[in-house]
């Protein structure tokens, strides 16, 4: 069994559908306008800002697979541009969906020995353990989108 493409094939349906939970990022967010995606509720983060900072992660991990340096702090990955109009928005989502597919292009193409390799910097730990995070980090925040989802539209 190669390890590498489980993983690919583990990140591609958190994204884009197809795991046993039946539920996926893309799905989950393309019925969300770019109002419903920037409203604010409670004192919760919105959707736009919890999609961003679970892709900000893929993006950074993304850079460290095409042989350049992690360069990522969790302080920005809540950062995202200004979303003021449908087309800032579909524009995030496609960079996002085509940032993804890359993702796990390269993952699928690791030899499964990297698996256990440091990433980037010992405290990090293994690859293996950096590609499973980014799994279950977005999972997370995808219960997160799901029930702010229902909120914000609860509440027109």
């Amino acid at each position: 069994m190669n390890i590498s493409k489980q993983i690919a094939k583990h990140f591609r349906e958190v994204y884009f559908g197809g795991n046993w939970t039946c539920v996926n990022l893309k799905d989950q967010l393309q019925d969300v306008n770019w109002q419903e995606a920037v409203t604010q509720v409670y004192s919760l983060n919105t959707i736009a800002t919890v999609t961003n900072h679970i892709h900000y992660y893929v993006k950074a991990v993304l850079k460290v697979l095409q042989g350049e340096a992690l360069n990522a702090k969790d302080i920005d990955s809540f950062e995202h541009p200004t979303i003021q109009a449908q087309m800032d928005w579909d524009e995030f989502l496609t960079n996002a969906w085509s940032d993804a597919e890359q993702f796990a292009a390269l993952i699928e193409k690791l030899p499964d020995e990297t698996l256990g390799e440091l990433f980037t910097d010992p405290k990090y730990g293994i690859y293996f353990r950096n590609l499973i995070g980014i799994i279950e980090h977005t999972h997370y925040h995808l219960g997160q989108i799901a029930i702010i989802k229902k909120i914000v539209r609860q509440s027109r």
